[in-house]
């Protein structure tokens, strides 16, 4: 019983998280990993999905919301705060999906769905991987980008705090701001602050 446990225990910190298709490779049930969770040796971070309980992270949710909904990708307030490049600390987490697509139905946590037409959506993705889990999040000069896109919803204040901190910090070059303003269509409303930083 010992060397299955440690050998889920393994496997979970090798791939980051735990979810039943996993299970087979240790060859035990769902059961086992219930059980093993009942005992606080894994944590349940989204339906279905498990960590080790010693395994800690501070983007955990992005984690989740990754596994939750792996055609999403962390947008907006969550991208600004995964970039450290925003004051903000949202209460949800930030996720577009392709206009066409389902709105995913998750308990655990709470999602603030964006939805993009197909060229603004695939533009800008960078893929990071947290603890072996691949998370898929807009890169700083598009995410300031879709700040001012979605200024009603996340405030003009907080769109000119990321191009400002996001310059500052050379996460983003003015060139790279510009090229994701004219293909997502934001030039003329970002013009004048591109200006001013220029």
């Amino acid at each position: 019983m010992n060397e299955k446990k440690n050998k889920l225990i393994a496997l979970a910190h090798r791939k980051g998280q735990l979810c039943a298709s996993d299970l087979s490779e240790v060859g035990v049930s769902r059961s086992y990993l219930l059980y093993l969770a009942s005992r606080g040796v894994f944590r349940r971070i989204a339906h279905g999905v498990y960590v080790a309980a010693d395994q800690i992270s501070e983007n955990e949710t992005l984690q989740a919301t990754s596994a939750a909904v792996p055609h999403g990708v962390i947008c907006l307030l969550s991208a600004l705060q995964f970039h450290e490049i925003t004051t903000q600390l949202p209460m949800e987490t930030w996720i577009a999906i392709k206009r066409n697509q389902a709105i995913p139905k998750i308990k655990d946590f709470t999602l603030r769905i964006v939805r993009l037409k197909i060229n603004y959506f695939d533009c800008g993705i960078e893929e990071h991987q947290i603890q072996g889990v691949t998370v898929r999040v807009y890169s700083p000069a598009k995410t300031v980008v879709d700040c001012f896109k979605f200024r009603n919803k996340v405030g003009i204040d907080v769109a000119r705090e990321a191009l400002k901190e996001s310059l500052a910090q050379d996460k983003a070059t003015v060139d790279e701001i510009y090229r994701y303003a004219k293909i997502c269509r934001m030039l003329n409303v970002m013009r004048p602050y591109l200006e001013i930083v220029r």
